[in-house]
């Protein structure tokens, strides 16, 4: 029998994101940032290419980023520009989890996308298993090239898989429902 880890398994059971605009301060420090960047790059990785980047947004960065969305969001619904500025003005620390996809004969950007998100994961997970509140979101803005090539300075191969937010968490969600199996599960016996 395969040795259990209860208290993992209790964990990921139970796992829940929190609201990005639930967190506040203290947010983790350098030295706790830097294990929780460690642990999400363990992840999932064909080829050893490490086909994803971390940038770490603190409180003055994520002000500037949300002073630049505006001039992007000409055409969007007022309140939809406004939740994406929030979005970075509200926030205190925020990783940027960078797509970076490698040149690579055998392994297909298909696989070092599906990396990029394991990575974003890995740290989500990272950040709550430490008892801190985190959160990934991206948001149209994400998405926009000229916007994260001139903001982030992003190559033009490179995209954002999403951005992690990580604070102290000042009140708790309510659970939410959770996916049916029965409607997403295929078993495949012969």
């Amino acid at each position: 029998m395969p040795e259990a880890n209860p208290a993992a398994v209790s964990f990921l059971a139970n796992r829940r994101s929190r609201p990005a605009k639930t967190l506040t301060t203290p947010v983790p420090t350098r030295p706790e940032l830097q294990d929780l960047l460690t642990i999400a790059a363990r992840t999932p990785d064909h080829g050893k290419l490490e086909p994803w980047r971390f940038i770490v947004l603190e409180k003055a960065a994520l002000q500037r980023l949300a002073d630049t969305v505006p001039a992007y969001c000409t055409d969007m619904d007022p309140e939809k520009t406004d939740k994406l500025v929030a979005q970075f003005a509200n926030a205190d620390l925020s990783v940027a989890v960078i797509s970076s996809p490698k040149p690579s004969d055998k392994i297909p950007v298909i696989e070092q996308t599906l990396s990029a998100g394991a990575v974003a994961m890995n740290l989500l997970s990272a950040a709550l298993a430490a008892g801190w509140g985190a959160n990934w979101l991206s948001g149209w803005i994400s998405h926009q090239p000229a916007w994260r090539e001139k903001h982030l300075g992003l190559a033009p191969h490179e995209w954002i898989a999403g951005f992690i937010h990580i604070g102290t968490e000042r009140l708790a969600p309510p659970e939410r429902p959770r996916p049916d199996l029965s409607t997403i599960v295929t078993w495949v016996e012969t």
